[in-house]
């Protein structure tokens, strides 16, 4: 075991060595987007991000009138939508009608600050996957320079060996941008759509709870909007 954990030492000290300081840096802007991305994942997991079964039994029940049942689905209020939406069903029951828009407003700007808290952390993800492509590049770059001033410090005795082998090590420091690159990019979209779904879930959710639908009675057809509600005006019905 110690024999392994030492080769495998040497070999990312001989990989350095190769591809200079540029690489370096890589490997550091690496080990910040992977703490970054484990760090999201955690906070996901402890806020279960996604899973949206108990608010949609709540909703259903709100929907239908069960105003104290949906209350107590959301009892455990285990993820942060679920405290929003069981914040928003207390206030509205407690709430006078006059109040309305002062409770709409407030539970809009919870919701805001929640997935602003979500959010954190992508700006940084966002430009690692965008600059280290363009380190890798700047590494190429200089190692195509350092590779043409030794062939032409070899005058007229070229070796082609020695040009072929400066490029293909300054090539490495481009890879190794697009591999630190790729996977930060791919992670952060599959992040971003799970915030987009929570947000899209949560304003649905608040426009249920803010603005219930009204029951039907047992034996009535619900009215149709008129066309006219005023002589002389014309209302088109949805």
């Amino acid at each position: 075991m110690t024999g392994m954990i030492e080769q495998t030492l040497r070999r990312t000290l001989d990989f350095l060595t190769l591809g200079g300081p540029v690489v370096a840096i890589l490997l550091a802007v690496s080990v910040i987007s992977l703490t970054l991305v484990i760090l999201k994942i955690w906070q996901f997991c402890a806020a279960r991000v996604g899973r949206h079964r108990t608010i949609e039994k709540a909703l259903a029940h709100w929907t239908a009138g069960g105003q104290r049942i949906a209350l107590a689905d959301l009892a455990e209020r285990r993820n942060g939508a679920a405290r929003l939406v069981w914040q928003a069903m207390a206030t509205v029951i407690n709430a006078s009608p006059r109040d309305a828009d002062a409770v709409s407003e407030r539970l809009r700007v919870d919701a805001t600050a929640y997935l602003t808290k979500l959010r954190s952390g992508f700006r940084a993800l966002d430009s690692i996957a965008q600059v280290s492509p363009l380190i890798g590049l700047f590494g190429t770059v200089l190692g195509m320079i350092q590779a043409f001033q030794k062939l032409q410090e070899a005058g007229n005795s070229v070796d082609p060996s020695l040009l072929a082998g400066g490029i293909w090590v300054a090539l490495l420091t481009t890879a190794v941008g697009l591999a630190v690159a790729m996977p930060t990019s791919l992670l952060l979209t599959w992040l971003e759509s799970r915030v987009a779904r929570e947000s899209q879930m949560l304003e649905r959710a608040l426009t249920v709870v803010l603005n219930p639908a009204p029951l039907a009675r047992p034996g009535h057809a619900p009215e149709k909007a008129s066309r006219h509600d005023a002589p002389g005006r014309t209302i088109h019905a949805a």
